[in-house]
């Protein structure tokens, strides 16, 4: 996976809030996580150590992706990044000066490494402009990341047919218990 801002919106999504279901209940599962997207080498494992690392880190990224809506002009230029530097500081980082400017990039190999590849990919997203397009589903009961594509950023559910559906037809019904002469008061 070579677009860093798929990776980050990858490894948010191996939670599923709606069906809570967990791609990586184990060290195992991270190891295969990790290993399919290159993220580690063939004889690399996890343990449970790293898999409370990953799971942290990933909680944290969704945290930050949720207020990604919040921001005003989509900016990204606002303090709630900061929820990312208790994971952060938990991995084997560096910044390196390149040509193209300081970027953040592991300092050590296996499953601490490949998380690290995980933060640097977040670097990455916010150096290149795409991080306050990343965020996360609005509708409570989803919380699925995505990319937000609309020309204005505004997006706010992952999908309009299924989760901005059952919000509006939520409000659609609250309004209507709310009219006068309702039956359903």
């Amino acid at each position: 996976m070579n677009n860093p801002s798929d990776l980050v919106i990858d490894f948010v999504n191996t939670y599923d809030v709606e069906g809570e279901s967990d791609s990586i209940p184990s060290p195992a599962a991270l190891t295969a996580w990790l290993g399919g997207r290159g993220l580690i080498g063939a004889d690399d494992t996890a343990d449970e150590r790293d898999l409370a690392t990953a799971v942290d880190l990933r909680e944290a990224l969704r945290e930050a992706l949720r207020h990604n809506h919040d921001r005003p002009g989509g900016t990204g230029d606002d303090d709630h990044g900061r929820g990312l530097s208790r994971p952060f500081s938990a991995l084997p980082l560096r910044v390196a000066l390149t040509a193209e400017g300081p970027v953040l990039e592991p300092v050590a190999m296996g499953v601490p490494g490949g998380l690290a590849g995980i933060a640097a990919a977040v670097m990455s997203a916010r150096s290149d402009g795409m991080w306050p397009r990343l965020k996360v589903c609005t509708e409570s009961t989803c919380q699925w990341a995505f990319i937000d594509s609309s020309k204005n950023r505004s997006r706010s559910w992952c999908s309009m047919r299924v989760c901005g559906n059952r919000t509006k037809t939520r409000a659609y019904r609250a309004r209507r218990q709310m009219e006068p002469g309702s039956r359903h008061l």
